[in-house]
């Protein structure tokens, strides 16, 4: 009887894993699913919406096909719907659940904005996506993008774009049952063998011999071992034909039992019944209002590929003195000293070019949140020297959607610690140029500083700079008195040496800190004019090769005036920091032209 539950257990072991693997392999349903993109010829760019690439959850793999180039990017949806606002461009939405594509026409775009001809504007190398692919014929990326971010695919921005797309998503299909079946019946089986093996036991007991017992041994008689096993024969160690049969049965079933053992090992867990609700996580507090707060102008990977970009140019513009290409990435101060420093360089053998920019070691980032334009974003990089470790501050801005981002200013940082400021994902608010929440408004501070620059400790600003610890003033004090103890040896008696500095005509840059501070950026011109004091004198340049390159001259009877750019960069506190000073963050002085004084 055992044996009949045995071969039961076994025939019911079989069909129950049997149906688990079934349900896992011939039975499940497929395991992507994918959606076909139509778009309608004749436009050069194709958006797909970020609600189309959520359509399902899990990875998006996009591919697309077009002989030729391809190109695809993403980034925010609203940023992508900015450069294309003035050109006609397929629109990929989703409506009601359904994949739809319209061609959306130009929208009007301000009058202050500069664009390129929508029909040749390339988007490869735009500083608005937050990353970009490129590929011949066929391109397969595999993104997992949120809701609010799109795609933008086309080819060179003249060419109709790719008419050969794809979404896919992996379709997670869950068998509930399989796991229970393949381990209820491997432990069927198990039941099975054990039966089996009562079974053999109960078979062998019963069809044992069955000898009568011997006489015993007289006591006197001994037994003569070597006799009985001439007459017997060797006693043999080897198994008995029955016990070999047993064991033929036994390694038949072992490895059945140890394919459900492996098979269950290799269950996952939508092979299983999932019962209650799942925890749901807690949110975390934040640090800002989402429903309020704008997004930040760039991400932390899209500003190191930004400062890479911005430096490989001004480095090629360096290298070809190139004051053209150099205006594609630098703007306001930052662009007239280059200018200078090229014109120099073309006139002077021995002129140094400008440092370099850094390419990379981007320590902090810090974007304005803000989801128009124009839009800044201050970075400080670290450069590792032989030498030492030097730190590089610059503040970026760029003026629209179609516009690259520029450097605005560029300083080295000297300060030691810099003010708290907000993590790159989060960004902070741009503080106007006449904000009355800092000690002192940030279109006021190039003036003042110009003031202690010129007056010191005697200025009426310099209570509101730490000026007991600030390097540039008292830089610029020391060289001051160098150049005027160096004048008074030859021409103390036929000129002047005068100095001066003022508020430069760049627009000062200001980002708002944690403790309701900001970062401020300004430009400040110093001057230095040397003028005859007798009239038949005359003013040689003959110790001075940078005023005669600029000027073209190399005397003058009525003397020459020398500018020099200041970018400077400020922690200005809040108005209830209490008696807190501005502070100075980094500094940079070059040269920026040189005149002949008018009569």
């Amino acid at each position: 009887m055992r044996f009949v539950w045995a071969v039961a257990a076994f025939v019911l072991a079989a069909v129950m894993i049997a149906t688990g693997i079934a349900q896992r392999t011939i039975f499940q349903g497929p395991k992507t699913e994918s959606t076909t993109i139509s778009a309608p010829s004749g436009t050069s760019y194709t958006m797909i919406d970020g609600a189309v690439l959520n359509r399902l959850p899990g990875t998006q793999t996009l591919r697309v096909a077009q002989p030729g180039s391809v190109f695809a990017a993403y980034g925010r949806t609203d940023d992508v719907k900015a450069w294309l606002a003035d050109t006609a461009y397929t629109a990929v939405t989703l409506d009601h659940g359904k994949v739809v594509t319209a061609t959306v026409p130009p929208q009007p775009t301000d009058a202050g904005a500069t664009t390129a001809d929508p029909a040749h504007r390339n988007p490869a190398g735009s500083d608005l996506w937050l990353d970009e692919f490129h590929e011949q014929d066929i391109l397969i990326e595999h993104l997992q993008l949120p809701s609010t971010m799109s795609v933008l695919l086309a080819t060179d921005g003249t060419a109709p774009a790719p008419a050969d797309v794809s979404v896919t998503w992996p379709v997670r299909s869950t068998t509930p049952w399989a796991g229970p079946l393949i381990v209820g019946g491997a432990v069927v089986m198990a039941v099975g063998v054990f039966l089996y093996i009562l079974g053999i036991r109960r078979l062998r007991r019963s069809r044992g011999p069955r000898r009568r017992a011997l006489p015993p041994l007289p006591e006197t008689e001994p037994i003569d071992l070597a006799v009985e096993q001439a007459d017997k024969g060797v006693i043999s160690a080897s198994p008995s034909r029955r016990d070999r049969s047993t064991r033929r049965r036994l390694v038949a079933v072992l490895p059945a039992l140890a394919l459900s053992t492996m098979l269950f090992a290799g269950c996952s867990a939508d092979a299983w019944p999932q019962w209650g609700s799942s925890p749901s996580p807690t949110p975390s507090e934040t640090v800002v209002d989402p429903g309020t707060a704008q997004t930040p102008a760039v991400t932390a990977s899209q500003a190191d590929r930004i400062v890479g970009r911005i430096a490989t140019t001004v480095a090629t513009a360096d290298e070809k003195k190139d004051a053209k290409l150099a205006a594609t990435r630098l703007d306001g101060a930052a662009l007239a000293e280059r200018r200078t420093n090229y014109t120099l360089r073309a006139k002077l053998k021995d002129e140094a070019a400008l440092p370099p920019l850094p390419a990379t070691g981007l320590k902090v980032v810090l974007p304005q949140a803000y989801d128009g334009w124009p839009r800044t974003v201050m970075v400080v990089a670290e450069q590792k020297g032989t030498d030492a470790t030097t730190s590089t501050v610059m503040m970026m801005s760029q003026v629209d959607a179609w516009s690259e981002y520029k450097v605005d200013y560029v300083a080295q940082l000297d300060a030691t610690t810099l003010p708290d400021v907000a993590p790159t994902y989060v960004g902070a608010a741009a503080v106007q140029p006449d904000s009355s929440f800092l000690v002192m408004a940030p279109d006021k501070i190039a003036a003042a500083y110009a003031d202690i620059i010129d007056k010191g400790d005697k200025s009426a600003s310099a209570g509101a700079f730490a000026v007991a610890d600030d390097p540039f003033v008292k830089g610029v004090a020391d060289k001051r008195k160098e150049q005027q103890a160096e004048f008074a040896k030859t021409a103390k008696k036929t000129g002047r040496l005068t100095f001066a500095a003022v508020a430069g005509s760049a627009a000062p840059v200001a980002l708002a800190t944690l403790e309701s501070g900001a970062v401020v950026a300004v430009n400040v011109n110093e001057t230095e004019t040397v003028k005859p004091t007798n009239k038949d004198a005359v003013i040689k340049l003959t110790n001075n090769p940078r005023v005669a390159a600029l000027t073209g001259v190399k005397e003058s009877q009525t003397g020459f005036t020398t500018t020099y750019s200041d970018q400077l960069f400020f922690y200005v506190p809040g108005v209830g920091a209490g008696d807190a000073q501005i502070r100075l963050l980094g500094y940079s002085s070059n040269i920026l032209g040189a005149k002949v004084v008018s009569k």
